[in-house]
């Protein structure tokens, strides 16, 4: 990505945008399990800037927009990943392989080994992207969830 945007570590003033951003990308996972309700699509704007207070993730932000999110937080040696959104005009451009190196990159700064997430069963670009990064699946829940990891070694 020649003109890729910039990453940095996000921040609680990133909020609004981001859970713009976060109801967007998630719009679509939605429809896919039909679920209207689901976390992503209901956390309020002071829960997730009470989130942000202590957060690992980072935005990609091209020219004054953030266009896309992650965030994590360490617990013990693992890092947890969650809610990777990009907005739905950036999708399929690399921005979540970009996301994806830079909280690694951070998780690794705070000293963290390994990094865990995980997505749903019928999320199949999800599943894409993930295996492509070399996360390997640990576990399918009941429900049809799908844990992956990842060392983090250098």
């Amino acid at each position: 990505m020649a003109d890729s945007p910039a990453v940095r570590p996000i921040h609680p003033d990133d909020a609004g945008e981001v859970l713009t951003i976060q109801r967007a990308a998630f719009a679509s996972e939605a429809l896919i399990y039909g679920d209207p309700d689901m976390p992503p699509l209901t956390q309020t704007l002071p829960e997730l800037e009470a989130e942000l207070v202590e957060n690992l993730g980072c935005v990609a932000v091209d020219g004054h927009r953030i266009v896309g999110a992650v965030r994590a937080r360490r617990d013990g040696e693992l890092l947890l990943i969650g809610r990777l959104a990009i907005a739905p005009d950036q999708q399929g451009a690399g921005l979540g392989t970009l996301l994806l190196a830079a909280v690694e990159q951070r998780g690794r700064e705070a000293g963290a080994t390994e990094a865990e997430l995980f997505t749903g069963g019928l999320s199949e670009a999800n599943q894409r992207l993930y295996e492509r990064e070399r996360y390997h699946r640990t576990e399918t829940t009941a429900d049809g969830e799908i844990f992956y990891r990842k060392p983090l070694t250098a």
